[in-house]
């Protein structure tokens, strides 16, 4: 396929050898539920790196690329949690002493626990994402950080996101559909290319919440919402607008964006837990939820889920298991 941008395969191989040594080479298990005798399904655990999400990746590919100097200066983010919980970490890894990272005020405590537990300093700004983005950049503009985006236009950032698509090719050769959520749209456009440039066959499809779906609106309407007003969400990753280079990327690499309802994630994070027995945010059980409502219409026999992210709010999890426990629980 052909590759107008410059994020091609090269640079996502280049990103695996540069933070290899760094992050977990995540599993790809088969789903004990999903799975029949017509098609298997596999979850891509991402929630199993340190950090418990996949934005290691991508902080760390960025942060790796860093000269002597600005990483003396240090770095800033602004993140609704994972992709902050990650530059925290790669700072501590790679001895960045400065590592400012500004988050909206509905972030979980489980994720300002752990960004400083990595040594990050929190600043909070914005009752969403895009307030804090907004807010965010103001608050930074001045003090000669290094921003390490987490999905608006750096391919680097990307380039270290489209390493999943390695792993589970390289794990499963047969795999031939791959779903993963979208927020602003840097996991998926990494994925797309490198799976597509691997296999041209390979389908790839971007699940968001009926909440916010931003880039689905993008794409039908061929305008990039860079802001996008949200109704209210379990899914605090998934909110907010898409960034330009993943507009373009999805515009040709994506097949297609699938819908789901806050209802229809809530019970398939409740499925993660209850029956696989896997703690999942919501915003990552949007790809279980998709399987589960699409299977007939559009996937392969191999599919791989992406399950990105493990660092729930406890209390939404404790009320979502607790309201399907008859469920799933018999």
């Amino acid at each position: 396929m052909k590759n107008k941008y410059s994020l091609n395969l090269k640079m996502i191989e280049d990103a695996r050898e540069r933070i290899k040594n760094y992050i977990v080479n995540t599993p790809l298990i088969k789903s004990t539920y999903l799975t029949n005798n017509d098609k298997n399904v596999y979850y891509k655990l991402e929630n199993t790196q340190e950090v418990r999400a996949f934005k290691i990746r991508g902080a760390l590919n960025k942060m790796l690329s860093l000269s002597p100097s600005e990483k003396e200066i240090g770095v800033a983010t602004i993140s609704s949690g994972n992709h902050g919980i990650s530059v925290a970490l790669g700072a501590q890894l790679l001895g960045i002493k400065n590592a400012l990272i500004i988050v909206p005020k509905n972030t979980s405590k489980a994720k300002l626990n752990k960004i400083k537990y990595f040594g990050g300093s929190i600043v909070l700004l914005g009752n969403n994402y895009d307030e804090a983005h907004l807010l965010g950049m103001e608050y930074i503009k001045d003090k000669n950080l290094t921003f390490i985006d987490s999905y608006f236009d750096d391919e680097i950032v990307y380039a270290g996101q489209g390493t999943i698509a390695l792993e589970i090719l390289e794990k499963n050769k047969n795999i031939d559909t791959i779903l993963a959520p979208i927020g602003g749209g840097g996991l998926i456009s990494g994925i797309a290319i490198a799976a597509k440039s691997l296999n041209k066959n390979i389908k790839v499809y971007g699940v968001q919440t009926e909440a916010c779906p931003a880039m689905k609106a993008s794409l039908d309407d061929n305008i990039c919402y860079e802001k996008y007003d949200t109704k209210e969400s379990i899914c605090e990753s998934l909110v907010g607008g898409v960034g330009p280079l993943s507009f373009e990327i999805c515009k040709d690499y994506i097949d297609d964006i699938l819908i789901v309802s806050e209802e229809e994630i809530k019970s398939a994070t409740a499925f993660m837990g209850l029956q696989e027995l896997i703690i999942v945010e919501p915003s990552s059980a949007t790809v279980v939820a998709a399987y589960e409502k699409y299977k007939d219409q559009l996937f392969g026999k191999n599919t791989a889920l992406v399950i990105s992210g493990g660092n729930p709010h406890a209390k939404l999890i404790l009320d979502i298991f607790n309201e399907y426990e008859d469920t799933f629980i018999k």
